[in-house]
């Protein structure tokens, strides 16, 4: 297996972290009899020599004596190692046209792909899941490959191979559209009795993807249905009594993995599949939410996510059903119930009574307690209370009175609105208790100032003022607390008279932005603050695009600032361009420079969009030169963000506010 390694000059190539003279005993390692010691292997690989995708001439070094190591049937977790040729093999063809060392592996992979030709009989299970993937990437004979693909389904018993052979039948047709008919036939052979539920939803998966034409009228029903008697035929599959306990990234997502991973990976697919077919996807959650089986219920909350992040539509009923699995004995599907939830704020209203529910019988929940780090708002009613919902009040009120009060509280009450009005006053003695001289000042203010300006608490001045004030230099993140405080500040009105002489006391600091819009909230003076916001225009500094729409709250009296404004609209910043070109129109009235500025950005950056929305909505009719634009994206079933690749609930929120802002702007909502 490893004639010649020592003749390579590992010295003289690379990996992720450097030289490579360590890879000959990861290589070693990987053939080694403690399991232990293989996935430790198996994890460097991937952490250093195959680092995130990348190939480096120490990867392409490694491919022959991985092509050694696959074919030796003493070695054990062979099917890891071809999966491993296979991801290398995956990126070489992707970047083959810009990356050397990609094309390379590439080309030796693909002149090594025999090896998997023999591999796809091999009498480790585990190897021929992962050979026939292998084979349709890598083999250059179409007509071979079909054929050894139609052999292997003919003879093979395993059902997790058979699925291995099915999604390949599939990959097969999207790569070799031309010569797919036969793939076709088999795939729909197998989506229809006698074959047992797991294939026929593998094969209805694969056909969604590359020939829906062939699905059944009634899919959604079927699949179901299959889901259903899959589940009362699936056996208990335990873990392998020789899997390692060790603490690498490989054993990590082991331990991650669902229940039911062959299970979650065949919705995973057709819901992938079925990618605009929303309806369906939607009618297929909740088929799965109803089961009687926990494993598939906690698989379709994890499906969830990525529907709703991608997707407009109404969500209410799948939201409902997840918020029914809060009610459950099974923690894991509660707190996959919880993660669905998390962060949806408003879109997870249909859930609210079951939330409630849960805030209400398990106190232990209502704070978190971490082994390391301050302790945060437990998850029900964090989300309870990002509904909007006026039930986690008491709760929240309850929390804020306790001994140890999370930091984030702050963050999560200013979706109550002013259902929150009651914590104000016990918001206002957290903020004056906070240390202003602590390392952990930042975390335990911020948050405060930003629930008691969104509250609009008036009464709060005192406490305000004394954050302002009284941090010393060089506190982490002071500045940013500074502007909290400024803005909060400028959210009390008049009521923030007395900070007047404070906030002039900040025009010549790093905060003279946030000051000098505090100022005007305050006084309305804009003698006062138009000088400021004029430099700060023109000083270079990051808070330019600040200083722009501040500029555009003042209207008409800051027309002395339109040429500076009209110059930054020219910039090559996209940000620079929308906020100067908003501050133009609103002060100027004047569209001719604002709208071919701010229709340009809208197409170019997605993320401007909810920035002119809004300022298409302070304009009232003046704005209707963009309106096109705002009807065009009510109208889109996609959601705006959802082809940057964006994660979590953040892109999904901005999504639903800039919905708003569009509909509100044209007369809609």
């Amino acid at each position: 297996m490893f004639t010649g390694i020592d003749e390579v000059d590992w010295a003289s190539l690379r990996h992720a972290y450097g030289s490579a003279e360590d890879v000959p005993g990861l290589l070693r390692g990987l053939a080694s009899a403690d399991p232990a010691e293989r996935e430790v292997a198996l994890d460097a690989m991937y952490g250093a020599v195959h680092h995130q995708g990348d190939v480096y001439d120490s990867t392409l070094a490694c491919v022959p004596f991985l092509f050694a190591l696959v074919q030796c049937a003493q070695v054990r977790d062979r099917g890891g190692l071809v999966e491993l040729l296979v991801s290398i093999g995956r990126e070489g063809e992707a970047r083959a046209d810009t990356d050397g060392a990609c094309a390379k592996a590439y080309t030796a992979i693909r002149a090594g792909a025999e090896a998997f030709a023999r591999l796809a009989g091999d009498p480790d299970c585990g190897v021929r899941r992962a050979a026939p993937g292998a084979l349709v990437r890598f083999l250059a004979e179409p007509a071979r490959v079909l054929g050894l693909l139609r052999e292997r389904i003919t003879v093979e018993r395993d059902d997790r191979v058979l699925l291995a052979l099915t999604e390949s039948l599939g990959l097969y047709v999207r790569r070799h559209p031309g010569q797919a008919a036969e793939a076709v036939d088999l795939l729909t052979a197998h989506s229809v009795p006698p074959y047992g539920p797991g294939l026929r939803l593998a094969a209805l998966g694969q056909l969604a993807g590359c020939a829906p034409d062939r699905l059944p009228t009634d899919l959604v029903p079927t699949v179901v249905g299959l889901l259903r008697e899959r589940s009362e035929q699936r056996p208990c599959r335990r873990a392998k009594p020789d899997c390692p306990g060790t603490d690498t990234l490989v054993g990590r997502l082991r331990r991650l993995r669902p229940s039911d991973e062959e299970g979650s990976q065949l919705l995973r697919t057709l819901h992938s599949a079925l990618d605009d077919r929303v309806g369906d996807r939607i009618a297929l959650l909740v088929g799965q939410l109803s089961s009687p089986d926990p494993t598939d219920r906690c698989n379709a909350v994890w499906m969830f996510p990525g529907l709703i992040r991608e997707w407009r539509a109404d969500h209410s009923e799948p939201v409902a059903l997840i918020g029914a699995q809060l009610g459950t004995e099974d923690d894991r599907l509660r707190e996959a119930a919880l993660s669905a939830l998390d962060g949806l704020l408003d879109l997870a209203a249909p859930a609210a009574d079951h939330l409630d529910a849960l805030v209400t019988s398990r106190p232990d929940l209502w704070v978190r307690r971490w082994e390391r780090g301050a302790p945060t708002l437990g998850s029900p009613v964090k989300v309870l209370a990002q509904c909007g919902d006026a039930r986690a009040t008491p709760v929240l009120s309850q929390v804020l009175a306790g001994q140890v009060v999370p930091d984030d509280l702050g963050r999560v009450i200013v979706h109550l609105g002013p259902a929150a009005a009651p914590l104000a006053p016990a918001l206002r003695r957290r903020l004056g208790d906070v240390p202003l001289d602590s390392p952990e000042t930042y975390e335990r203010a911020a948050p405060l100032l930003w629930a008691l300006e969104a509250l609009g608490d008036g009464e709060s001045v005192p406490e305000v003022l004394r954050v302002l004030l009284g941090m010393p230099d060089g506190v982490p993140s002071r500045e940013t607390v500074v502007e909290a405080a400024a803005r909060a500040l400028g959210a009390f009105g008049v009521a923030a008279r007395e900070a007047l002489p404070a906030l002039r006391g900040l025009l010549d600091t790093g905060s003279a932005v946030a000051a000098a819009g505090a100022l005007w909230s305050v006084e309305g003076d804009a003698f006062a603050v138009l000088p400021v916001l004029v430099r700060e225009l023109t000083s270079g500094r990051h808070g330019r695009r600040a200083a722009a729409e501040t500029l555009a709250r003042l209207g008409a009296a800051a027309r002395p600032a339109l040429p500076e404004l009209r110059r930054m609209a020219e910039s090559e910043d996209v940000w620079d361009r929308t906020s100067a070109a908003c501050a133009v129109w609103r002060i100027g009235g004047d569209p001719e420079i604002a709208v071919p500025a701010l229709r340009a950005a809208w197409a170019q950056n997605p993320h401007t969009r909810h920035t002119i929305a809004a300022c298409a909505v302070e304009l009232g009719p003046a704005g209707a030169p963009l309106h096109d634009l705002l009807r065009a994206e009510v109208s889109s079933p996609r959601r705006h963000q959802a082809s940057l690749g964006g994660y979590g609930t953040r892109d999904i929120v901005e999504d639903e506010q800039l919905l708003r802002a569009c509909r509100q702007a044209v007369g809609d909502g």
